[in-house]
């Protein structure tokens, strides 16, 4: 199966911030026990990138309210902010 890149994902997802949020959150789910949408054999990471990159997962809310959201989170767990 062909390398799956950022710029394959960014196509589904344009903001990398955004997309960073939406593969981790899949990913996590995948390494919980969640079945897999696409047919290959990789770590959660590169499926839940797999998936974003074919449409197949995508944010409930708007973008930036989960990105507001996860800063938020950030912000009251006391970590500093990505810039």
């Amino acid at each position: 199966m062909a390398r799956v890149t950022v710029e394959d994902c960014l196509e589904k997802v344009p903001n990398r911030f955004a997309l960073v949020i939406l593969a981790a959150e899949r990913a996590r789910q995948l390494a919980s026990g969640a079945s897999s949408l696409v047919d290959c054999e990789n770590k959660p990471a590169v499926s839940a990138l797999r998936e974003v990159a074919k449409g197949w997962v995508a944010f409930n809310e708007s973008v930036d309210s989960t990105v507001f959201q996860f800063l938020e989170e950030v912000k009251r767990r006391g970590m500093k902010a990505p810039r």
